[in-house]
């Protein structure tokens, strides 16, 4: 099978609005290709000046995605490698702010000779150099590059001009651009509206680029007539004018991508050969479960600190979505506010009622612990399955201290630094950490899993490798207490010093992990541990449905604290 000699570069832009779906686009034109043979790699370009996302808040830009390699990146990265399969990596996400610091750092290292430092040639140089370097290190046939933001902005400028450059120095075979526009139904008018996608061409014009392909996003499909004008007045061939209409479910967007023929066009354009037709019957059969589940449907309460903006736990649901279509179930989600459950006259009770499975997400700071809290012990006193990811798991641990080990007054160090039984604590390497940007326990660690243990019947293998992000770690020191009480320590760092999965044996199903899950599954390899959590939903739904008696189990009460049991008294401040 022939490659193409050189690696050919593909770049999409948005145009008129923001979150028209850049990132799904991408994905799903990588999968289109991939199919065909060809080998694929995507990376993110984000014109802001932060270093990377890791220390912006999930309200700001959604949650923050982390590779194996320890990358804090942007989330669309996680439509990368669900889409294709393939693990994305720290040169797969560059921001403005990386490209001004390498630019600064070499002025100050004198390595442009005393010269003046200037976005053009400069940073410009530096963006293209950045822009190649997948293409260097990779054994690719197409690298496929989005450029974040609406054209418009200011802060894209650099960008774009990298872009027009290398298209002059590459030629058109080698490279081109994809422009997704928005195309609005005026409800009123009983019309589609071309003008919006004119003026977001008009304005990539002006930055010297004409856009190869235009891809219209719109509410309802666009008929002939309407590619053709937009095609007349945006000077693109009407066979180049792409509809993609909303859909019930975003993995439908490759197959209605492929049904609009893109990935024929991307690949005369760019004089790249057809290997293979593509087969995506497994996308389709997915699909299908996705929209048409055969055993009805579950509802998972998601406990979290930033429910009002649900591209913050974005992996967490597209997970959800995997493992509902795995289990042949509809996963509905009610987004439950940590916050809530502090106040006095909240109905915890009330709130969770037709639910079947409580996750608490992962987060930072003191803000609604104790209402994560609250639903923790819910899930465990009612027998109710649960999911706690890395501050949830911690979560889990100060609950079972304060309410089955008798230490009330169980917190950990980042909320409470005066605590008497720190179960929770900071890292010992983190201590001495002042900077917070990429300084986290980041990346894959492998993992021991306790033979009969819920985890090791989940996975079905001793040795799993997950993907990490936090500082704050439970203390060794109280493992034995627990262990007395009834957890399990079912998961440990290969040394056994870092604890990383916990459980209770006497539970239908508790699950507590320090690593974050979400961040590996995928269509074709849905998460383990999502799949045994709706599982484990489905079947507490069935036998409620059912109305089977409860499990039998002894009520939990504190036990006494042994005089031999942990307390610390942290030293006063500045000791």
């Amino acid at each position: 099978m022939a490659r193409p000699k050189n690696v050919k570069h593909i770049f999409v832009t948005g145009g008129v609005i923001s979150s028209l779906g850049k990132g799904i686009l991408s994905a799903s034109l990588g999968l289109l290709l991939k199919s065909r043979g060809l080998r694929v790699a995507i990376q993110k370009y984000d014109p802001y000046i932060n270093v990377d996302p890791g220390t912006m808040s999930p309200y700001q830009h959604g949650e923050v995605y982390v590779t194996d390699d320890g990358a804090e990146t942007d989330l669309d990265l996680g439509h990368y490698e669900r889409f294709l399969d393939e693990s994305t990596s720290q040169a797969s996400n560059l921001t403005m702010g990386r490209v001004y610091k390498s630019v600064i750092d070499k002025e100050r290292r004198g390595e442009y000779l005393g010269g003046t430092v200037q976005v053009v040639p400069h940073v410009i140089d530096e963006i293209k150099d950045r822009m190649a370097e997948l293409a260097k290190n990779g054994n690719l046939d197409v690298l496929i590059t989005e450029i974040g933001g609406t054209i418009g902005d200011i802060e894209s400028l650099p960008f774009l001009e990298a872009m027009r450059q290398m298209k002059l120095e590459m030629g058109d075979r080698n490279l081109l651009n994809i422009h997704l526009t928005f195309v609005p139904y005026i409800k009123a008018a009983s019309e589609l509206k071309t003008k919006p996608t004119q003026h977001s061409v008009k304005m990539l014009l002006e930055t010297g680029i004409q856009p190869d392909i235009l891809v219209c996003r719109s509410e309802k499909p666009l008929s002939r007539e309407i590619k053709n004008k937009v095609g007349h007045f945006c000077n693109v061939n009407e066979l180049d004018v792409i509809g993609l209409n909303d859909c019930d479910t975003i993995y439908e967007v490759p197959l209605m991508l492929l049904q609009e023929k893109l990935d024929l066009r991307v690949m005369k354009k760019l004089g790249l050969k057809k290997f293979r037709e593509p087969n995506l019957s497994y996308l389709r059969d997915f699909c299908n479960k996705v929209k048409h589940p055969q055993d009805g449907e579950v509802t998972i309460g998601i406990c979290g600190k930033y429910t009002e903006y649900p591209d913050a736990y974005k992996s967490i649901l597209e997970s959800f979505v995997h493992a509902g279509a795995s289990n042949n179930v509809r996963v509905n989600i009610r987004l439950l506010r940590a916050e809530d459950a502090e106040g006095k006259s909240f109905d915890i009770t009330k709130e969770l009622e037709g639910v079947n499975g409580i996750l608490v997400a992962p987060g930072f700071g003191d803000r609604g612990i104790e209402g994560k809290i609250q639903y923790i012990r819910y899930a465990r006193e009612q027998n109710i399955p649960f999911l706690g990811i890395c501050l949830g798991m911690q979560c889990a641990t100060i609950e079972f201290a304060r309410n089955v080990c008798g230490m009330p007054e169980a917190n950990s160090t980042e909320f409470n630094k005066r605590t008497r039984f720190p179960v929770i604590d900071l890292m010992e390497h983190q201590k001495k950490v002042k900077e917070k940007g990429g300084t986290m326990r980041l990346g894959s660690y492998p993992c021991i899993l306790k033979e009969g243990s819920r985890a090791h019947d989940v996975y079905q293998k001793f040795l799993i490798n997950e993907r990490h992000r936090h500082r704050y770690e439970f203390t060794n020191a109280f493992r034995k207490p627990f262990e007395d009480a009834g957890m399990n320590f079912s998961g440990t760092s290969p040394n056994g010093e870092l604890v990383e999965i916990v459980e209770l044996k006497d539970h239908r199903w508790f699950v507590g992990v320090q690593f974050h899950p979400e961040l590996k599954s995928r269509v074709q390899k849905v998460h383990p541990l999502f799949h045994g959590f709706v599982a484990a939903a489905k079947e507490y739904s069935q036998g409620k449905r059912q109305m089977e008696l409860p499990v039998d189990r002894p009520v939990e009460r504190p036990v006494d604290r042994p005089a031999d049991m942990p307390s610390f008294v942290p030293a006063a401040e500045g000791e």
